[in-house]
């Protein structure tokens, strides 16, 4: 009984009330983004206030993409379940010279919530086709030899 009282009082002492968050990207994006301003703010402005981008589009390299996402641990009750706090994207578009022509935030709110199927799809073929029966001959027909030589 006492070990049991014990273990409760050593697991409840060592409980904190701070949770635990973890960030990913850049942070505070949404306070770096009041201080870049459109026509006026340069690629080496950006890359000083913002740093490197997280990644730049595929088929333009003038579009800069920053993301920003913190994660807290909940309640213990959710037994470590991580809760989204914040995620937000930053697109930048800049033109030929390198000056900022077009910037978008978009945060958790502008995100949209997408429903995944849980259907799956059936198999409609079976093993008992004509070309099932005349694939597995041909594969027999091509390994006789093979067997004749495994044989000896």
């Amino acid at each position: 009984m006492r070990f049991i009282i014990l273990f409760i009082v050593v697991f409840l002492a060592s409980c904190t009330q701070n949770k635990v968050t973890s960030n990913h990207g850049v942070l505070s994006l949404e306070k770096k983004y009041n201080e870049i301003f459109i026509k006026k703010t340069n690629k080496n402005d950006i890359l000083e206030i913002l740093g490197p981008p997280s990644t730049d589009s595929t088929f333009n390299n003038n579009i800069w993409i920053y993301v920003e996402r913190k994660k807290t641990n909940q309640t213990i009750i959710k037994l470590g379940k991580k809760k989204i706090e914040k995620n937000n994207v930053l697109i930048l578009e800049l033109d030929e010279r390198g000056i900022l022509v077009k910037k978008e935030l978009y945060d958790i709110n502008k995100m949209n919530k997408l429903d995944f199927s849980k259907n799956t799809t059936e198999k409609s073929y079976s093993k008992n086709t004509f070309m099932y029966n005349l694939l597995t001959s041909l594969r027999e027909k091509i390994n006789a030899p093979r067997r004749k030589i495994l044989k000896k």
